[in-house]
């Protein structure tokens, strides 16, 4: 099909990242917003916008009645739905169908099969994909003692996970018995939160655990291919802080051995676009297990991008349009090279427990120069809203070796200005430092264990400047008490002993 307009379903750094490919490609597009979103950059980079409802996702982002009608609205051909939201939703896609709209995706058939993980995990144990010892089906109303005594049998640690969706939403690791109620109470309430299902399934713990994504790809003809790996270990929360390509740990056996399973589980459930099958490694054996398939593009596919030269957006419209796959197995082989990092940016305090911390950015510099990109859905003065994610945008650099790139990221993070809200910059410069890191002797328990060197106090500069301000003056009033004193005169009172003053006055007895 001849695509010539673009109804973007998603807002941020995924939606201006699209509308740039499309750019490119000499297709128009068009933006959704809800009322939180209005002013949003990803609004005005488009040709095209529409709202779509009011903040809450919901009835804005969430609701497809409203995306279709914006796409009827402005006659687009073709949806892409970026990531998370809509993006793994097969009703989603059979609703564009019907309303005559190419879904930049896979087919809803494969969306189901993989998008449901215990459906997916069943998939794979019959095509012979080693997975997680887990629940073949999700936890059901009622059934909770008969999955405890199965999470007993399996033995502890134990992961409870959503059943629809994944980016560490619904996800608990569960290491005692006594924790299990109120561990699958959060995770089925935040599974119904994020995706609209509170199913939840659970599977054994690793040890040591590894977090090593395949990226594929496949066509309308039947050809698939992988195109790298992608270690996405450094987790907060069971959600990814800095991801890498190429692995510390995957050797070049093992990279051919993964992409191998990753190119046949996608088969195995006729798979067209863009895919990335999620393996959990044993640190210890090297030994990997199929987590699940996100049926999508990621969040972190620039690093893949950066080390392919490849713009996979561009092969998502592509192959939606009805083209072959550009590239052999052999040329992604042949084109591999270097090593990509990228970080997230948020709005959020570290040292509050990484509360977001919506506001106003009063000014936004980004890094630049040699093998450094930034995809980033804000700019200066622009609003970062309460009611989604708190991500940013993404900065992601390229360099010949992985200690080259380490340094690389180092040197855009200390060039990264943000002012007006506070973010986890600093943080990030921080988890580059641990040892662990830069040798890549690393799981996804590191910035767990590495908390109390992570989250140290730092002082900026507008600090110390206060600080110096505040020395002076103390150093100006001990010298004014010695003359008052030798006078026979009371001292004055200082800011702080004032302060002190004023809110015991106020404190309630």
């Amino acid at each position: 099909m001849n695509i010539a307009k673009v109804l973007i379903a998603n807002r941020g750094e995924i939606a201006l990242r699209v509308a740039r490919t499309c750019r490119e490609m000499g297709l128009r597009t068009v933006a959704v917003y809800s009322d939180a979103d209005r002013a949003a950059l990803h609004v005005r980079s488009c040709d095209e916008a529409v709202r779509v409802g009011p903040p809450a996702s919901r009835e804005s982002y969430l609701s497809i009645e409203n995306i279709i009608a914006a796409a009827r609205k402005t006659r687009a051909d073709a949806v892409h739905p970026g990531y998370g939201f809509l993006s793994e939703n097969a009703r989603f896609a059979r609703a564009c169908a019907e309303a005559g709209l190419v879904f930049i995706g896979p087919p809803p058939e494969a969306m189901e099969e993989m998008g449901e993980k215990t459906r997916a995990r069943r998939k794979m144990i019959e095509a012979g994909v080693p997975v997680v010892p887990g629940l073949r089906e999700p936890i059901p109303a009622g059934g909770e003692a008969a999955a405890k005594e199965f999470a007993l049998q399996i033995g502890y640690p134990i992961m409870l996970k959503a059943a629809a969706g994944g980016g560490g939403k619904g996800m608990r690791l569960v290491t005692d018995p006594r924790e299990f109620d109120p561990a699958l109470a959060t995770a089925q309430r935040e599974a119904s939160n994020a995706f609209g299902d509170g199913r939840v399934y659970l599977e054994k713990a690793v040890a040591r655990p590894r977090h090593v994504e395949i990226q594929v790809f496949a066509d309308q003809q039947g050809g698939c291919i992988w195109l790298g790996e992608r270690e996405c270990s450094v987790q907060r929360r069971h959600q990814k802080v800095i991801e890498e390509t190429p692995s510390a740990l995957v050797t070049p056996e093992m990279r051919q051995a993964m992409g191998r399973v990753a190119v046949e589980a996608a088969r195995a459930v006729d798979y067209v676009g863009a895919g990335t099958c999620e393996f959990l490694v044993d640190g210890n054996t090297r030994s990997f297990f199929f987590l699940e398939m996100n049926t999508r593009l990621q969040v972190e596919h620039p690093v893949t991008e950066l080390c392919t030269g490849l713009d996979l957006v561009r092969w998502q419209i592509e192959i939606a349009s009805g083209a072959r796959l550009p590239w052999s197995q052999e040329d992604v082989l042949r084109h591999l090279r270097g090593h990509a990092i990228e970080a997230r940016l948020y709005a959020e305090d570290p040292a509050r427990n990484f509360m977001p911390s919506p506001g106003t950015i009063a000014e936004l510099r980004l890094a630049q120069g040699p093998g450094v990109r930034n995809d980033c859905g804000f700019e200066s003065g622009s609003e970062v809203p309460r009611h989604y994610d708190p991500m940013i945008g993404k900065l992601a650099v390229w360099a010949e070796s992985r200690a080259l790139a380490i340094e690389r990221l180092r040197r855009a993070l200390a060039e990264t200005v943000v002012k007006g809200i506070t973010t986890n910059v600093a943080y990030l410069r921080r988890v580059l430092e641990l040892e662990e890191f830069r040798a890549g002797d690393y799981d996804t328990g590191l910035l767990a264990r590495a908390q109390g060197r992570l989250l140290r106090k730092e002082r900026t500069g507008d600090e110390d400047m206060a600080l110096a301000a505040a020395a002076i003056w103390q150093f100006e009033q001990d010298q004014r008490a010695a003359l008052h004193q030798a006078d026979g005169a009371q001292p004055a009172e200082s800011p702080w002993a004032r302060a002190g003053r004023i809110a015991a006055l106020r404190r309630p007895r």
